[in-house]
């Protein structure tokens, strides 16, 4: 059941609820105090009913794909519609050699969403793993940087080591946040000792070229 409403300024009813008479000032101001009040209360309920209507809405498109407000379309359509898309059948990925349930407008689970050139909610994972390889594991689009949840506290990490050889320990209460500036100049270090090594090995794998000719 729903709450009781208090009227406002009961108090001074109650009070001038004996009066035979009253003023003109008096009538005015209980009516526009009320008319006011009612005001607010349709407001109040206006909105209430657009919220409810969203949350219908939005539970009618989910299950079937479709605006409630949109003309029927034929039976037979709307089966085939729901073949391709998912839309209330429990349809499996498209990809041949996996068993996992289609997404909800799509044909594909969320293993291989990217594999949907319509699709504009998700990308890969950018994590550099072996052999010059990145992640690709679905995220949504607005996780920044674009890593899945493994790397990204991989990331978390390899940042806390390099903040700590330049002497600042990220966890410690006692010591302030690293600047922006010296965060930068840890990555352009890191940077620059990748590209001194894969040039030492380079110049090293060229003079055991000219020694093999020379021989």
């Amino acid at each position: 059941m729903a709450d009781s409403t208090t009227i406002d300024g009961t108090d001074e009813d109650l009070a001038l609820s004996k009066s035979a008479f009253l003023s003109r000032q008096e009538v005015l101001r209980r009516r526009s105090r009320r008319v006011k009040q009612l005001a607010r209360l349709y407001k109040a309920h206006y909105w209430n009913l657009m919220e409810e209507l969203k949350r219908k809405h939005k539970e009618y498109y989910w299950l079937h794909g479709k605006s409630p407000f949109k003309e029927d379309e034929k039976k037979s359509s709307e089966q085939t519609d729901g073949n391709k898309l998912g839309l209330g059948f429990q349809f499996k990925c498209q990809i041949s050699d996996c068993k996992e349930k289609a997404m909800a407008l799509t044909r594909f689970c969320h293993k291989h969403i990217l594999n949907d050139s319509n699709q504009i909610l998700y990308r890969g994972c950018n994590f550099p793993i072996k052999s010059g390889q990145i992640c690709k594991k679905p995220v949504l689009r607005s996780i920044n940087p674009p890593h899945c949840a493994v790397h990204a506290q991989a990331a978390e990490k390899y940042l806390a080591r390099a903040l700590k050889r330049v002497g600042l320990n990220v966890s410690s209460p006692s010591k302030l946040a690293p600047k922006l500036h010296v965060i930068v100049a840890e990555y352009v270090r890191l940077i620059q000792t990748k590209r001194r090594e894969a040039q030492r090995k380079s110049v090293s794998k060229i003079k055991m070229e000219e020694k093999a000719s020379e021989s």
